[in-house]
């Protein structure tokens, strides 16, 4: 039987070599490895700066220790997303504000201003599967009510926004190189992107024990590094990400053409350059086709089958919490679908024919 999983990352005799190259330098943490990631991160999302940091979590509690979160502060967010991307904020005693989402599974821009209260600070679009959220309504909402913007780009590398790339718009991008992730360094690892000069220098020190130099410690700060071996792995893999980001394109057009009929297909913005992180379809069967799909060896996944506003982490400190029809539907109905950025167009159209097969029964 064929065996296709959900997804596959990355690896080439390049990637071995940096690693290699990596370990026999004898320099391990924040060293020239990381320095040279920081800047092709920086240069390629079109930032003035890229701090590294231990994973998209470290980096959202980093910006928002240094933005001076507080309890009681409200961020306006998608609840149909990864956990981690409100999980920092509860642990300043912020309160998540959920939004409900629209057709491409980013938050439905026009309910943001009705979420807005007094202790409202921020928002925080989430490029979901890939997908940029309308920024230009976040923006204008934003600047309406001066609420500061951070995007959430853990599954956006390289997509645009018109002609622009995620994370260069907010004060500041976050991003995930989790081995999933369009762009991987072989395990957790984070970045934040912003043009602010002042957050970035906050963040460097923030992210090493507070330190303003070797010894001198400016603030009460926190381990949050990044590692020689997988910076130069993340350079590498930054040099391919537009080919792969390329072929997962072409992945999903073959899928949406085969599939179209059959289930309900994501739909791309005139406005977005998707990158597809994911290939999500929806069909109330979904129970029953991931599991055909299971024993034909393809592999899927649902991202994600219980939303933030739902989660008992998160009853368990709100009573108050919204009822979010289209993302309440959207869970019990959406399915991932193998895609990565050497999935062949052969492997696809055996994914599809085995969606046809179950359609048929």
């Amino acid at each position: 039987m064929k065996k296709i999983p959900l997804s596959r990352v990355f690896i080439n005799d390049e990637v071995r070599e940096a690693a290699l190259r990596a370990l026999n330098s004898g320099s391990y943490i924040l060293s020239k490895e990381c320095e040279a990631f920081e800047e092709e991160l920086a240069d390629y999302i079109g930032t003035k700066y890229a701090v590294l940091c231990s994973s998209w979590t470290a980096g959202g509690f980093l910006l928002h220790r240094a933005m001076g979160l507080k309890q009681g502060d409200e961020i306006l967010v998608p609840s149909h997303t990864a956990f981690p991307t409100i999980e920092p904020m509860l642990h300043f005693g912020a309160k998540p504000v959920f939004i409900d989402i629209d057709e491409t599974y980013c938050l439905d821009v026009d309910l943001l201003e009705a979420s807005i209260t007094p202790r409202t600070v921020g928002i925080l679009p989430v490029h979901l599967y890939g997908h940029p959220a309308n920024l230009d309504r976040v923006f204008e909402v934003g600047r309406k009510h001066a609420l500061s913007v951070i995007e959430d780009c853990a599954q956006a590398h390289g997509a645009r926004f018109k002609a622009m790339r995620v994370g260069s718009l907010g004060l500041a991008g976050v991003f995930s190189f989790f081995p999933s992730k369009n762009l991987t360094v072989m395990g957790d690892g984070g970045c934040i992107t912003t043009n602010d000069t002042a957050l970035a220098a906050d963040l460097r020190m923030l992210r090493d024990h507070g330190r303003k130099s070797k010894y001198i410690h400016e603030a009460v700060g926190y381990n949050y590094r990044f590692n020689e071996i997988q910076a130069a792995i993340g350079r590498v893999e930054l040099r391919n990400v537009n080919s792969l980001n390329e072929h997962r394109r072409r992945v999903a057009a073959r899928y949406t053409e085969r599939l179209s009929d059959a289930v309900k297909t994501p739909p791309e913005i005139e406005w977005a350059y998707a990158v597809y992180h994911m290939y999500v379809i929806r069909t109330e069967r979904r129970d029953q086709l991931a599991k055909h799909l299971q024993s034909k060896g393809i592999g899927t996944g649902i991202h994600y089958p219980v939303a933030n506003h739902q989660q008992p982490a998160v009853t368990k400190i709100y009573s108050d919490l919204p009822k979010l029809p289209h993302t309440e539907t959207a869970v019990k109905e959406i399915l991932s679908l193998p895609i990565y950025g050497e999935l062949s167009l052969e492997d696809v159209d055996y994914v599809c024919d085995a969606i046809f097969e179950f359609f048929a029964k």
